[in-house]
């Protein structure tokens, strides 16, 4: 038996984990802590970047030891410490590092750096369906700051298709959240509001980027779409900016919110499964994966599933989002791969996954 600790701080999520792996490399949450800072963000409209690393700073040591006290483990028994160092915030992912580094230092453990984004893969692995698992695969990641199709050919061995040109599709979410008047986060927001609306009823334009960018998408064009459809004109000669153009529940008196909402899911998820299914069909893949926050989301998982031969797998809803139990699993293979950092690992909030 190996037990990873994972530590989790790339954005606004304070998040510690223990993942026990068996003789055969399946994997559990011993415990997943996760404390969140939405409530503090939702006066922002989004995270701010300050407040989310001081945060993390004041709940860092409760959480951790929450963590330990959930999973019964004392520090000697554990096999190594895996941290997030990218991407994410800079500050917040400092919190992460040091503190990983404090007790790789203390307890005299082996420190491993995670991807958050591999992390959001692993996920996968805490799943009910993990021994179904088969490489290669095709993973949709998606979250509040990726867009991005995946070939996953093996453990650590990953093949970057395509991605937003511009906006995810997690920030396009929030943005038009924000200018319906849902709040925020925009995600489950929209999805409650489009149950029930018409998702036909209005005919948001779609980036079509052409062959020459089969697996890339876009979000910009989406999100400027709504904002026209639903927010009063500015009178002649003048023009919405910045935080007038995005101010919350500015619509014109005729619009549906419920119908706003549904049209724009059903717009957003068909430009996500539409490259999905091209680079299904391009390349030889056993599943289609899902992760990432957007993730959680039933429309796109029923969407793509009913348009698909390929099984889709899609992490439990509470792994979807951002949470250390997926940075353990991923630093388990790592682990078990033999790798080992030293106490020299700095953040990277531009890391790549590919």
């Amino acid at each position: 038996m190996t037990l990873i600790l994972g530590v989790e701080t790339s954005c606004d999520e304070t998040a510690v984990a223990v993942v026990e792996a068996d003789g055969a490399g399946r994997l559990r949450a011993r415990a997943n802590v996760v404390a969140s800072q939405v409530a503090m963000h939702r006066a922002y409209g989004g995270v701010f970047p300050e407040v989310a690393a001081r945060m993390h700073v004041e709940t860092i040591h409760a959480v951790a030891r929450e963590a330990l006290q959930r999973a019964e483990v004392p520090p000697a028994q554990l096999d190594a410490i895996a941290v997030t160092h990218g991407p994410g915030l800079a500050g917040s992912l400092l919190v992460g590092v040091n503190f990983a580094k404090g007790l790789a230092l203390a307890w005299e453990k082996p420190l491993i750096g995670v991807n958050h984004l591999e992390g959001h893969i692993y996920s996968l692995w805490l799943s009910d369906h993990a021994e179904s698992l088969r490489f290669p695969a095709l993973c949709l990641l998606i979250s509040g700051g990726h867009t991005e199709l995946v070939l996953v050919r093996g453990h650590g061995d990953y093949r970057l298709l395509g991605g937003t040109l511009d906006d995810a599709v997690g920030e396009a979410f929030d943005k038009v959240a924000r200018v319906l008047g849902l709040g925020y986060p925009g995600g489950p927001a929209i999805e409650r509001a489009a149950r029930d609306g018409d998702p036909r009823a209005y005919a948001f334009a779609r980036a079509d980027l052409g062959e020459a960018r089969p697996y890339a998408f876009s979000f910009s064009g989406i999100k400027t779409a709504v904002m026209r459809a639903v927010q009063p004109q500015p009178a002649y000669g003048k023009r919405a900016r910045g935080e007038e153009a995005l101010r919350e529940g500015n619509l014109r008196s005729d619009v549906n919110i419920a119908d706003a909402a549904a049209s724009f899911q059903a717009a957003a998820v068909e430009m996500l499964i539409a490259p999905t299914l091209r680079a299904a069909q391009d390349y030889p893949v056993s599943a289609i994966w899902l992760a990432g926050g957007v993730s959680a989301n039933q429309y796109l998982r029923a969407q793509l599933a009913a348009r698909t031969a390929l099984p889709v797998y899609a992490p439990p809803l509470a792994l979807c989002t951002d949470n250390a139990a997926m940075i353990a699993a991923a630093g388990y293979f790592r682990y078990a791969a033999g790798q080992r950092d030293s106490l020299a690992l700095d953040v990277q909030p531009m890391l790549p996954l590919a």
